[in-house]
């Protein structure tokens, strides 16, 4: 159980560092509201809510704006009705991009997505050319100061597939289901999970190595994902340590 995944570090990088916390928390308030509106608003009885419920917690979203966003997904308190769309699509490269939005204006949220693309060597895809690359999966991350033979002995007891080194973190793969015992048994067990999550991860990588392409490649990712209405950005990129060191 072992590797690296430098997509998922850059990610964890951006996240880390993004000072734009305004952004960010409405991004998370859009998904738990939306997975109230879709399940329900009990979180045992939701799963899908139970793991957004966590997720903005684990990024310090006021628990009372928590709240009040499962209230506006049941119908309690009035608001805005999203519609969940995959886009499909590449970046420079044919590196492959797989964007998920949540919109209540499908057309000029689909008209912006197409421009970002374009203007900036990408292009979109049609449906079902990219998806099929990526599947998705439970990730749990913890403090890398865990010793990772503590982390591997809890998380092999309870479903993980793979154990991945992203530098601040140790990072568990396993089964979207498996999410929430894994998170709760790793917690029992006295180790602190920073984040628990389920993702799209690619099935096979692109290596890039060309430090131009690289910053062609992630400028675009980030502008996307800088999009009020994009909630996700996947890609099937691979950077070199070194190169990646460089770019950044």
């Amino acid at each position: 159980m072992s590797g690296h995944s430098k997509w998922a570090t850059i990610k964890h990088k951006k996240g880390a560092a993004d000072a734009k916390r305004g952004k960010l928390f409405a991004k998370l308030i859009k998904q738990v509201e939306v997975a109230a509106r879709s399940g329900g608003g009990d979180p045992d009885a939701n799963p899908t809510l139970r793991t957004m419920f966590q997720k903005a917690r684990d990024n310090s979203v006021p628990l009372d704006t928590i709240e009040r966003a499962v209230k506006r997904g049941t119908g309690e308190l009035e608001g805005v009705e999203y519609e969940s769309i995959t886009y499909e699509g590449y970046a420079p490269g044919g590196v492959a991009l797989l964007i998920e939005v949540l919109t209540d204006n499908r057309n000029r949220t689909g008209s912006e997505i197409r421009s970002l693309l374009t203007k900036n060597g990408g292009s979109l895809a049609e449906p079902g050319a990219v998806a099929w690359q990526f599947q998705r999966k439970g990730v749990v991350k913890v403090a890398r100061s865990v010793e990772e033979d503590d982390v591997m002995l809890v998380g092999l007891d309870h479903g993980a597939e793979d154990l991945d080194d992203h530098g601040e973190v140790w990072q568990l793969t396993c089964d979207p289901g498996d999410v929430v015992a894994m998170r709760r048994a790793l917690e029992e067990a006295g180790i602190a999970v920073e984040e628990s999550d389920s993702t799209m991860m690619p099935t096979n990588t692109i290596p890039m190595t060309a430090e131009a392409d690289v910053k062609a490649v992630l400028r675009l990712i980030d502008l996307i994902d800088d999009h009020d209405d994009v909630q996700d950005v996947h890609s099937n990129i691979d950077i070199p340590d070194e190169v990646l060191e460089a770019v950044s």
